[in-house]
C-alpha cells in the first residue's frame, strides 16, 4: 500500500466512525439532548488530549486554535443539530453534502488549489449519491433548517481549509492540535447547551457508555485522524471522504435497526463511494518542510495513533 493510500485509509476511519452516531444516540443516550451530546463529545475528549500531550498553544496559536475549534466543533455542532431538528434526516444530509463544493471554492481562495472539472464533478456526483441513499419522497423543507444546514457545512468546510492553511506549529503533534480544537469547540458549546437545554438529566450506565464511546472513539481518535489527514491530503480529497458517513449510517441502520435498504439506496451508495474513490486519485500534495519534520517527530514520539455529512446521523 502506498503512503497516500495508507493516509486515505486512516483518514476515512473518521467519517466511518461518525456514521455510527445515529445508532449510538438512539440506543444509548437520553432523548432530546443534542447540545449536551455535542458538549460531552468535544470537551472531555479535548481535555483528555491536553492532559495526555501536556502542550498548550503559544503565541498566535491561541487565537488560531480558538478559530479552528469554533469552525470545526463549536459552531458546526449547534448548527448541525438545529438543521437536524428542523429538517427530516435525509434532507439535512443532502444539504450537508454540499460541503465538498464549499471546500473547492474556499481552497481556491485561501490555498491556491485551482478548481478542476474533476473536483467539481466528483463533488456533485457525491452529493447526488448521498441524496439517493437518504432522501425520501415527500420530504419537507424548512428555510431556517436549510440555512442552518448550509451554514454548518460552510463552517466545517472553512475549518478544513484553515486547518490545511495554518498547518501546526513546529514540534507540536497532531494529537495536541486536536486537543486544542476540541477543547476550544467544547467551551463554545458549553454556555449554549446550558442556556437552551438546562442542566443535564440523571445519566444511566448505558448513557455513560454511549457518551464515553462518542467522546473518545467517535471524537478524540476520529478527529485526530481527520486533522492528520487534512494536513497530508488536499482539502478536496479530504472532504470527499465525507460521504462515507451517511453510507455507514445507512448500513448500520439496515444491519442493526432493521431499516429498509432498497435498490435505489444501494445504487446511491455505489455512486457516492465511486465519487469518494475518484476524489482520492491524483498526486499527493507535498508537505512543507516544517510539516514533514513535525510528522517525523510525531511518529518518533508515538503520537501518530482523527461531520461533515453526520447530519443524517444526529436527528433525534
Amino acid at each position: 500500500m502506498s503512503r497516500k493510500a495508507a493516509t486515505v485509509a486512516l483518514t476515512a476511519i473518521a467519517p466511518i466512525s461518525w456514521g455510527s452516531t445515529y445508532y449510538v444516540t438512539t440506543e444509548f443516550l437520553p432523548p432530546d439532548r443534542p447540545l449536551l451530546t455535542g458538549l460531552l463529545r468535544a470537551l472531555p475528549a479535548g481535555l483528555a488530549l491536553l492532559a495526555l500531550t501536556r502542550k498548550l498553544p503559544q503565541g498566535a496559536w491561541w487565537w488560531k486554535s480558538a478559530v479552528l475549534g469554533a469552525l470545526n466543533i463549536g459552531a458546526f455542532f449547534p448548527l448541525l443539530f438545529l438543521a437536524a431538528y428542523r429538517l427530516p434526516g435525509g434532507v439535512a444530509a443532502v444539504v450537508g453534502s454540499v460541503g465538498p463544493l464549499f471546500v473547492v471554492g474556499l481552497a481556491a481562495l485561501f490555498l491556491g488549489e485551482k478548481p478542476t472539472v474533476k473536483s467539481l464533478l466528483t463533488a456533485v456526483t457525491a452529493a447526488f449519491g448521498v441524496s439517493l441513499v437518504v432522501l425520501k419522497a415527500g420530504a419537507a423543507f424548512d428555510l431556517v433548517g436549510v440555512g442552518a444546514g448550509l451554514l454548518s457545512s460552510l463552517s466545517m468546510s472553512a475549518g478544513i481549509v484553515f486547518t490545511k492553511r495554518w498547518g501546526r506549529p513546529e514540534g507540536v503533534g497532531a494529537l495536541a492540535l486536536t486537543g486544542w480544537q476540541l477543547t476550544a469547540g467544547g467551551l463554545v458549546i458549553l454556555p449554549i447547551a446550558f442556556l437552551i437545554e438546562g442542566a443535564p438529566p440523571a445519566l444511566t450506565g448505558t448513557n455513560l457508555a454511549g457518551y464515553a464511546y462518542l467522546a473518545f472513539g467517535n471524537t478524540a481518535i476520529s478527529y485526530f485522524l481527520w486533522f492528520r489527514g487534512i494536513e497530508r491530503l488536499s482539502a478536496s480529497s479530504a472532504t470527499l471522504l465525507g460521504p462515507l458517513s451517511p453510507i455507514t449510517a445507512a448500513v448500520i441502520g439496515w444491519a442493526a435497526l432493521g431499516q429498509a435498504l432498497g435498490p435505489v439506496q444501494v445504487l446511491g451508495m455505489l455512486i457516492a463511494f465511486g465519487a469518494t474513490l475518484a476524489g482520492q486519485l491524483g498526486p499527493r500534495t507535498p508537505a512543507k518542510p516544517s510539516e514533514a519534520e513535525s510528522f517525523s517527530s510525531a511518529e518518533k514520539n508515538g503520537q501518530e495513533v482523527s461531520m461533515d455529512l453526520e447530519v443524517s446521523a444526529v436527528r433525534r
